[in-house]
């Protein structure tokens, strides 16, 4: 090993604290489940919406989220961020300044004159993007002539139609579906307290597509064309069309309502569905209605003083990777509690219902979702990994689930795209210029294949012994090696960002016998080295996922990326490098005194530049699964990694 090895024993008992505190935070049931955190945005809209509903005001949840709202304002730039120490972001500060509004804050308290003040310096309220323009005309506290139109009809649309639900990502259909409706009969909010906020305004006119810097010119002068004319022909679309589109709308919403795990198992759906029924005039006992908010009740993270409102539950993912890290372990309680974990992952596979996905490639149904439950959504990030784990396990469970592993394996290579890469909930959904559409400002409405979500199924494939030669594997690292960015690493779409998708990749090459000498693998192996931070560990900030692709952006060393940084290593030869010796120690280093590893930034991605997760379970079970594999290959004095993660 490295002469900088850490000492054996206090390896030993680094990994013995940390594996009892993960343990000790398992569910009776087996699973696992952390909190997973988002920005200001989605607890403000919460207290937006129950008063859109003209709800009873419940003074002490309201409270705690204004105090949460209140810590989380940023003393560099007086607005609200997207992450942890990050940039003014005004759409986030707008909502959240409304929310406290709407809470009793008095607008001239220190904390929303500083607010409000540097909204009027970035724009004002005309600046904020196009959905955050809907929340505002929702309430009558914005004009609905500043949002882009996108009439109910589109539901019609033909297959071939350019602009069709389809074509979208699964999270863009669940969030527009219902707000296809809001939009169409613009129903202005109860709002018992009848606040609004034009101290935020300037005045000053912004263009439709003012934020969305990832267009293209020649389609944004052809969508806001298009829209104008749009705008122009409203009221006159044929009322038996517009009265059997909405009906569409509510039974496409209706089908996909997920009982209490809500709409797409996302807030943005989950509340624009709440508020399609309530517009509609469902009853608040009627069922669909009642379950829709009740989903949204089950996102809150309520504590003796704080409280916010998540943007959906990970328990699938979190069960999944902690089980990995059990198995790596291997003790006796470690394999017992991966063995629980198993055992409820299990049931949850998705084996009867044909979610969309059939819609552009039909495939038997054999994955896992993200959540409790999203049968119409099931990703293939999850079931690779769930597949991996009951795979790894056995040894330890014999042939208990070799038919859940065949199923999840035949769903998850049936949605290879058309280019080799893989995505995360459908095939070939790829057509870009949907992305320059005016109410797709975020640059986040589609599903293409990405670095992580290849990488994690080509790890799959080969740890179920997949020879790289045969078509499918052709493509999919073939895929790879044309992704790779021109320094060697790999972007990471669903973690930040560079050292997520190195990590990622490198895990499948390594276990696809991929080994260091490949040019591909060389190059990321010295790009992951030369980003390692003089204290020995890895970080990485959001800013990484700027629109310029300038690349890895250095930040603070953290729990989680360090994790991966030392795995990708592991997996391709260099368990006895200093880098990865460096890195454990680090991890060694900042264990915390309950045994596991706290981290406040964030390192998980939701939409590259305008949304991401603070996950509470990464900075707890991936240091510790890095921490076992590295004394793992060391007592077996290998020096590539064994599985596919």
């Amino acid at each position: 090993m490295s002469q900088t090895a850490p000492d054996r024993a206090l390896l030993d008992a680094t990994i013995a604290r940390a594996s009892q505190s993960l343990l000790s935070e398992q569910r009776e049931d087996g699973h696992w489940v952390y909190e997973l955190e988002a920005d200001a945005t989605i607890p403000s809209e919460y207290v937006l919406l129950r008063h859109f509903l003209g709800e009873p005001v419940d003074e002490e949840l309201e409270g705690k989220i204004g105090r949460y709202l209140r810590r989380i304002q940023s003393d560099a730039h007086d607005g609200w961020p997207l992450y942890h120490e990050g940039g003014f972001d005004i759409s986030a500060t707008v909502k959240a300044y409304y929310a406290l509004k709407m809470i009793g804050d008095d607008v001239d308290a220190p904390h929303m004159a500083r607010a409000r003040a540097a909204i009027l310096k970035a724009g004002g309220a005309e600046a904020v993007n196009v959905f955050t323009r809907i929340q505002l005309a929702l309430f009558g506290a914005g004009p609905w002539d500043a949002v882009p139109t996108i009439p109910p009809e589109l539901i019609l649309a033909p297959r071939w139609f350019p602009v069709h639900l389809l074509k979208m990502s699964y999270w863009a259909r669940t969030v527009v579906v219902p707000l296809l409706v809001l939009c169409a009969l613009k129903p202005v909010a109860r709002n018992p307290k009848q606040v609004f906020v034009p101290e935020l305004y300037t005045g000053v006119t912004r263009k439709l597509t003012s934020q969305a810097d990832h267009v293209h010119a020649v389609w944004k002068n052809g969508f806001e064309a298009l829209d104008w004319g749009l705008k122009r022909f409203e009221g006159r679309w044929p009322k038996a069309m517009r009265t059997r589109a909405i009906r569409l709308c509510e039974e496409w919403v209706v089908e996909r309502l997920n009982g209490v795990d809500g709409l797409g198992a996302i807030y943005p759906a989950m509340a624009n569905s709440v508020m399609m029924f309530d517009v509609l005039g469902y009853a608040p006992d009627h069922p669909h209605r009642a379950i829709a908010r009740e989903s949204v009740e089950r996102l809150l993270v309520v504590k003796e003083d704080e409280a916010y409102c998540q943007p959906c539950v990970s328990p699938v993912w979190d069960t999944a990777l902690a089980a990995h890290a059990m198995l790596e372990v291997g003790s006796e309680e470690a394999l017992a509690g991966a063995d629980r974990a198993l055992d409820w992952l299990g049931p949850r596979q998705i084996l009867d219902t044909a979610g969309d996905w059939v819609e552009q490639r039909y495939v038997r149904p054999g994955g896992w979702a993200f959540q409790y439950n999203n049968d119409h959504y099931p990703d293939l990030d999850d079931t690779a990994v769930v597949v991996m784990a009951m795979d790894r396990a056995s040894g330890l469970r014999g042939d208990k689930d070799a038919q859940a592993i065949a199923r999840g394996v035949e769903w998850t290579v049936g949605l290879q795209s058309k280019d080799g890469g893989f995505a995360a909930f459908d095939a070939d959904n790829d057509k870009l210029y949907l992305n320059n559409l005016p109410f797709a400002d975020h640059g986040a409405l589609l599903d293409p294949p990405t670095a992580d979500v290849s990488a994690r199924v080509v790890s799959m494939l080969a740890q179920m012994g997949e020879p790289v030669d045969s078509p499918r594997m052709k493509a999919a690292l073939g895929w790879l090696e044309k992704e790779q960015e021109k320094e060697g690493s790999w972007f990471g779409r669903w973690g930040v960002n560079h050292v997520y998708g190195t990590w990622s990749v490198l895990c499948a090459l390594g276990r696809a016998g991929i080994g260091r000498d490949h040019p591909m693998v060389a190059r990321a192996v010295e790009w992951l080295k030369t980003v390692q931070n003089a204290d020995g560990g890895w970080g990485e900030s959001c800013d990484s996922y700027a629109l310029d692709r300038k690349g890895h952006e250095s930040f603070v060393s953290n729990a989680s990326q360090t994790a991966w940084a030392t795995l990708g290593l592991m997996a391709v030869g260099e368990a006895k490098s200093e880098a990865v010796a460096r890195g454990i120690a680090w991890l060694i280093a900042n264990q915390a005194g309950d045994g596991l590893w706290g981290q406040e930034h964030y390192t998980g991605g939701g939409f590259p530049r305008v949304f991401y997760l603070r996950y509470h379970g990464y900075p707890r079970y991936f240091p510790l699964w890095a921490l076992a594999r590295y004394r793992n290959m060391a007592q077996a004095n290998v020096e590539q990694a064994q599985w596919g993660m």
